[in-house]
């Protein structure tokens, strides 16, 4: 059996390890290669990374698509995909939607969209009007379930979900396993129960390496059926990423199965990541030990860095231990949410408030009494939610004065012209409209130049700058073969 390959080195092993942190002449530099590579699908930055590109890094996110699809023509590109691209505002109009993906398709950046089914109640609300905007622009679909662990989120929960948005038509549906949480035991039942209801659409795995498992998850599901996996290049890879390309091939080698994937082209990628990691002074993804502790709170990694930072700035960070107990509790009184974005910030945000004020819910957040009005939908809970406790937060007046706000249905004219008017480049204007305004644009811009990172080898341009630093060395030469490359140092001369 041939096992295919769905890199997320660019993506989500930034996001996971990186913070987002992966520039553009990053991925420049080891673009060509991961295109001759022999994945299946490549997934590439876009939703909240455009304002990361733009507010943090100074580099232009649009330029960066471009490169992307320059040098990677042969490779299907993906991108997580919704109704809430933008800072997971709901309330983005359509019409900015469908233009923001007809322009990523446009530039051939984009070929292939990946959708989370089971939070905000997509199936219901979305899906019948952005799963044919995306079939006119001729993309591929992936639905995706969200998996969590919950008395409610059993296999025929999951064997539901898979025959509700086979209805759909996708052209693959895949396990997301945010938390890292699936189990070799679990897969053994929950993966073949997607794969009986998927039918003729291929089913993929996405596990993150948080609780050490996914490796072997992934191996287990070869066996169940599942043979689209996905993975990322080291050094952007284990921790709490996916699994690497390479343990994971060599392991499914090993077993008697076909990686579709070319691991001798990977290995100067590997090599050529590492480099600048070590030059910028990035996280290098390691496996973790198995920690029963995310079984208990399911707090996501990147939810778990934010609690600290905010328990920090009111002092109660030594409280941590019951924000995370009172996390369980909370979860569990709101009908076990998925804890997956946004879902995973409301819980963990009430529950930091029930600790430091003393009192549970005696402050709510809007968004959780919008939760047991429904306003999420099935998804969300809210049916399972304890009943005293939704009796009461919808007896508030605040409950009375918030009222789930529908989508608007804003002509993208209407946007363009309080945006710039029709004068404004189609990605100027997307970029303000995602910018809230210019300001961090200019900002960008007046930074320079973008970073570049040669195709040259790492290690001789280090040992050069490095040279460099020192007034005693003149000049640097350099020969390979017939060819020679002087290098005069300027802060000596």
């Amino acid at each position: 059996m041939d096992v295919h390959f769905i890199d997320t080195t660019f993506r989500d092993g930034s996001q996971s390890l990186w913070a987002l942190g992966m520039r553009p002449g990053m991925m420049e530099a080891v673009a060509e290669s991961m295109d001759r590579a022999g994945f299946d699908v490549i997934e590439v930055p876009g939703g909240n990374y455009m304002k990361k590109c733009v507010r943090d890094l100074k580099e232009d996110p649009w330029a960066m698509m471009a490169m992307l699809a320059r040098k990677m023509p042969n490779t299907v590109k993906t991108s997580m995909a919704g109704t809430y691209i933008f800072a997971l505002d709901p309330l983005t109009p359509r019409s900015m939607i469908e233009f923001y993906y007809a322009h990523l398709v446009k530039i051939g950046a984009l070929d292939r969209v990946q959708i989370t089914s089971n939070t905000f109640d997509q199936p219901k609300r979305a899906f019948p009007w952005i799963i044919p905007a995306f079939r006119k622009l001729g993309l591929q679909i992936v639905l995706g379930l969200s998996y969590t662990i919950s008395p409610r989120h059993s296999d025929e929960y999951y064997a539901h979900k898979t025959r509700e948005i086979v209805a759909f038509a996708p052209d693959a549906i895949y396990l997301k396993d945010q938390g890292g949480l699936l189990t070799v035991d679990r897969a053994r039942t929950l993966l073949p129960a997607m794969v009986r209801n998927a039918g003729r659409v291929p089913v993929e795995l996405h596990s993150h390496c948080t609780t050490g498992l996914a490796p072997l998850v992934y191996l287990e599901a070869l066996g169940l059926g599942v043979a689209r996996l996905h993975t990322g290049v080291p050094p952007l890879a284990n921790g709490s990423a996916q699994p690497s390309v390479f343990n994971v091939a060599a392991n499914a080698r090993l077993m008697g199965y076909s990686p579709r994937v070319d691991l001798e082209v990977l290995r100067p990628v590997a090599e050529r990541l590492s480099a600048i990691a070590r030059r910028e002074r990035l996280p290098v993804g390691a496996p973790l030990e198995y920690d029963y502790a995310q079984y208990v709170h399911q707090v996501p990694g990147g939810v778990i860095s934010n609690l600290v930072h905010q328990l920090s700035e009111l002092r109660i960070l030594a409280r941590m231990d019951e924000v995370l107990e009172e996390v369980v509790r909370v979860r569990a009184d709101f009908g076990y949410p998925i804890m997956i974005t946004p879902y995973s910030q409301f819980v963990v945000t009430q529950a930091a408030i029930n600790v430091a004020t003393g009192a549970r819910y005696a402050h709510v957040i809007d968004d959780m009494i919008l939760i047991a009005k429904g306003a999420y939908g099935e998804d969300s809970g809210y049916t399972w939610m304890d009943q005293n406790l939704k009796d009461r937060l919808l007896g508030t007046r605040r409950a009375q004065e918030l009222v789930a706000r529908e989508r608007p249905d804003v002509p993208l004219g209407e946007m363009r012209e309080k945006l710039g008017g029709p004068g404004v480049s189609d990605e100027e204007f997307l970029l303000r409209y995602i910018m809230k305004g210019e300001q961090e644009i200019r900002a960008m811009r007046a930074a320079g130049r973008p970073r570049q990172y040669l195709g040259a080898d790492m290690p001789l341009l280090d040992l050069i700058r490095e040279l460099g630093k020192h007034r005693a060395v003149r000049y640097v030469q350099v020969q390979r073969g017939s060819e020679k490359l002087v290098i005069q140092n300027q802060s000596a001369a």
